[in-house]
């Protein structure tokens, strides 16, 4: 579906992405099949080469339960995996990881994808006051980045967020052709993921952007993002982000550090509750935060409670 250009990692060999044609609504079931097939043949690569870590990762993504619409098994490897009825949603959510996430590590990203789909499904369920009124919502894991680790130099510079941000863009682009103008398109953004938002908002046809445990998005204000999706942060009371000194400055030609804080009331966001928890609890089954990203997916923003 987008090209997802992994850096290469020569001691794990891993096929060149599927070739694919235009994704369509049509062609969903056409492009998962070939996804897979492409990651069980990573899985082979890589077990043949000693790597029973990055095989077993490969061999979960070929699942046939898994709906992919890209992968790459190449270098700390890309994806991006469907959670739901994507051709039929009206709601769509797109999640964008921060430090240290890669297919070694996927599982603990698609376990947020996962609670976020649960959390949707569960407050979809048709009232008693609108009992035909289906609101049905998918999620999507994007891995379409090489993220920083959380102890480097790059953790702190905007590097790796210039560069995923056309990826990014790219991908939503492609994601608006399949599913269409109708269905809401919200951004879920964590950690560094937010940098990553930040620097693909502008001209962004998405309808929210979502920025959880942020340290700044490379600009000052919400209006600086331009664009017309609806802005929205939140941190837990419990998360070391809020430590973080929020300022940026250039050293020796290099951008180091994020600008103002997102939840701060001179960025202008919708600052919304995530309770007590920690830099990793935002999706956590039966917290604030999921309760109230669930909400904006959904657009019941005016259930959304406020910090």
């Amino acid at each position: 579906m987008v090209p997802l250009s992994a850096a290469t990692r020569p001691e794990i060999p891993a096929p060149a992405p599927a070739a694919l044609g235009r994704v369509t609504a049509a062609t969903l079931d056409e492009t998962y099949a070939a996804n897979r097939a492409n990651a069980e043949e990573a899985s082979r690569m890589a077990a043949a080469h000693g790597d029973r870590a990055r095989a077993a990762a490969d061999r979960a993504m070929a699942a046939p339960s898994r709906n992919l619409l890209a992968f790459d098994g190449r270098g700390s490897g890309r994806s991006a995996e469907v959670l739901g009825d994507l051709a039929h949603a009206g709601r769509i959510a797109v999640l964008v990881p921060g430090s240290d996430t890669s297919l070694d590590t996927y599982d603990r990203f698609r376990a947020t994808a996962t609670h976020l789909r649960t959390e949707l499904t569960r407050q979809s369920t048709p009232r008693s006051t609108h009992p035909t009124e289906p609101r049905p919502a998918a999620v999507v894991a994007w891995l379409g980045y090489e993220t920083p680790g959380t102890i480097s130099t790059t953790v702190t510079t905007t590097g790796r967020a210039e560069q995923a941000a056309p990826r990014l863009r790219e991908f939503i682009r492609r994601l608006r052709d399949i599913v269409g103008p109708g269905p809401r398109l919200s951004l879920l953004c964590h950690s560094y993921g937010s940098v990553v938002c930040g620097r693909a908002a502008p001209g962004l046809d998405v309808d929210d952007i979502a920025l959880v445990g942020s340290p700044g998005t490379g600009v000052d204000s919400a209006e600086a993002l331009h664009t017309r999706a609806q802005v929205w942060a939140a941190r837990g009371s419990d998360d070391w982000v809020g430590e973080v000194p929020h300022v940026r400055a250039d050293l020796f030609g290099v951008t180091v550090g994020f600008g103002t804080d997102p939840v701060s009331p001179a960025f202008g966001a919708r600052v919304f509750a995530a309770g007590d928890g920690g830099h990793s609890d935002y999706f956590a089954p039966g917290s604030v935060s999921l309760t109230n990203l669930a909400r904006i997916v959904l657009g019941e923003t005016l259930e959304v409670t406020r910090a």
